[in-house]
């Protein structure tokens, strides 16, 4: 580790607005997850993901105080910006999800069958969980880059929305195996094809930025991402022409619902997430692209 010269603890990563926002992460992470494994419990692959990311969220944002407060961040093979920004902007999308999905599948207003104590516990939870997501994206509206600011590619516009689109991504996937019936043609295995591709990249260059190991490609990075990114933009434009096409028009799909088609258990609501959020991510990377015009790359930071 190299010497800054001046002590060795940095209590500006707790009395900083970015260290508080990073304490109340922790203090209301920890709130909820305990109130839910005490009283108000959980079940189901939708509570086991809620609690998965209050844990996850809990435990790095620990961790990243407790490297900040003893600058032994400096050890890290990281670029430690990159990081710490990546991870406000992840968590910020994941703890929203969670704040939506726990009070919609866990809260109630009556107290029967699961008796007002619980109920009381998983409402408590809720506010807490809605507090942390605050938190998160209070800690991106902080650390975000400021124009004509140096600073690291993952604190950009353009590094979030990195971020943004491969969560999209996921939300897809999730659609895709939930009974999609996207083997059915060789288009939609296209647009699978696509949405594939297009995450393992965006991860592959979130990856190399949080790493640092930007400037050890023989290839230039920036101009690499802005080829990529233009690419995805065709390749997403492609999808969200062809998937509509062959989920909801009456020659290879069905245009409504069918009426007998269970709920949760229905490929037609499948196909629809599909389609909002192909055209969700196909903005994002346009978006993406207009911004990557006006950024330089930091890596070092």
């Amino acid at each position: 580790m190299e010497s800054t010269g001046g002590p060795y603890l940095n209590t500006a990563a707790v009395t900083s607005p970015v260290g508080i926002a990073r304490l109340l992460q922790m203090t209301f992470g920890c709130a909820t997850f305990s109130l839910v494994a005490h009283q108000g419990g959980f079940s189901a692959a939708y509570g086991t993901f809620c609690m998965f990311v209050w844990t996850f969220c809990f435990a790095v944002t620990v961790f990243i105080i407790a490297c900040e407060f003893t600058r032994l961040h400096s050890c890290l093979s990281l670029s430690w910006g990159n990081f710490t920004a990546a991870f406000a902007m992840l968590a910020t999308l994941m703890s929203v999800t969670a704040a939506v999905i726990y009070p919609l599948y866990f809260v109630q207003v009556g107290c029967y069958p699961i008796g007002c104590q619980v109920r009381d516990f998983r409402i408590a939870a809720s506010v807490f969980a809605g507090l942390l997501f605050v938190t998160y994206a209070a800690e991106v509206f902080l650390t975000r880059a400021k124009p004509g600011q140096v600073t690291s590619y993952m604190a950009t516009i353009s590094g979030l929305l990195k971020i943004v689109q491969a969560f999209v991504a996921c939300i897809i996937f999730g659609a895709l195996v939930n009974d999609s019936q996207y083997g059915k043609y060789v288009a939609t295995q296209w647009c699978v094809a696509v949405y594939s591709f297009c995450f393992v990249v965006t991860v592959v260059v979130v990856a190399f930025s949080v790493t640092g190991k930007t400037a050890l490609l023989w290839f230039p990075f920036e101009r690499s991402v802005v080829i990529y990114t233009f690419g995805a933009v065709l390749l997403y434009a492609s999808a969200a022409v062809i998937w509509p096409v062959f989920c909801f028009d009456s020659k290879y799909g069905s245009p409504r619902r069918p009426g007998l088609c269970a709920k949760g258990k229905c490929p037609w609501d499948s196909q629809l997430v599909i389609a909002i959020f192909t055209y969700v991510n196909l903005l994002l990377y346009v978006l993406d692209l207009a911004y990557s015009q006006r950024i330089r790359f930091v890596s070092h930071i």
